[in-house]
């Protein structure tokens, strides 16, 4: 090789070299989260100012609408609304939501006192409309009479701990009867663990949920009969054929034995 290409080829080894170095000690780019984009700034969450008020709850690790609505006694298809979600699948750890329904909107209406003080009044005032806590149920809600849902051996009792119901045995197919009358507020697969799903409104105060089911023979915002059929037992998301059911009062598990009543 001549003299002048030993020094071009020493030339492009140390343009390489530099090349690598400079590589090396550059940054990554950094997301920003932040509000407004200010580095550094925590980004504030929806509904972070509302965290721990009555009628709204924290989004945890985990959680899905359909979990969160059935924790907290509503229909996950209200929770949408009442927060005008526009991706329901995106909810974020941290993001605060509205659980429960807006109290009436109080109109406040100052009366006028002469003609002149009437061209003058202030407009009429209208209050927010916040979540309200749930009330307490009434003496109608607290009556409610529940049926047994299937005929079938009891497998699990109820433990507030490791099992949030009762799980009854049975065959493949055998029919799933409302306990009472309701509102169906959802019916599909999507809660981990409950395969095949039905949960019924019954009121402001109750829920019951059905699992494991082989059919759902309902839809969404159906009205159930008590005793009607709306599903057919299998063993979807489960190691056997049986009915997973719940009765939940106000968002919280309860024994449904305590409850239940014969066909």
């Amino acid at each position: 090789m001549s003299r002048a290409g030993m020094w071009g080829l020493a030339a492009l080894v140390a343009a390489f070299a530099l090349s690598g170095c400079a590589s090396k000690g550059r940054l990554a780019p950094v997301d920003d989260h932040s509000m407004g984009g200010a580095r550094g700034s925590a980004r504030v969450l929806p509904g972070a100012e509302n965290a721990g008020k009555p009628g709204y709850y924290t989004v945890k690790p985990g959680d899905t609408l359909i979990r969160i609505g059935m924790d907290n006694g509503q229909s996950w298809r209200d929770i949408i609304r009442w927060n005008k979600l526009d991706n329901p699948n995106l909810i974020e750890t941290g993001q605060v939501l509205r659980v429960a329904p807006p109290a009436p909107e109080v109109v406040v209406v100052r009366p006028a006192t002469s003609p002149i003080t009437a061209s003058a009044a202030t407009p009429a005032a209208s209050a927010p409309a916040a979540p309200a806590a749930l009330p307490p149920p009434s003496a109608a809600e607290e009556a409610i009479s529940f049926q047994w849902p299937a005929r079938g051996n009891l497998i699990s009792g109820f433990d507030e701990s490791k099992n949030k119901g009762l799980d009854i045995g049975g065959k493949a197919g055998d029919p799933v009867s409302a306990a009472a009358d309701g509102r169906v507020v959802y019916a599909g697969a999507g809660l981990r663990g409950y395969g095949n799903l039905i949960i019924l409104k019954h009121n402001n105060t109750y829920l019951t949920a059905y699992a494991h089911n082989q059919t759902l023979l309902v839809k969404e915002d159906q009205t159930i009969k008590r005793g009607q059929k709306i599903a057919e037992m299998g063993n979807s998301d489960a190691d056997q054929v049986k009915l997973h059911f719940e009765i939940r009062r106000q968002g919280k598990p309860v024994d449904p034995a305590k409850y239940l009543q014969g066909n």
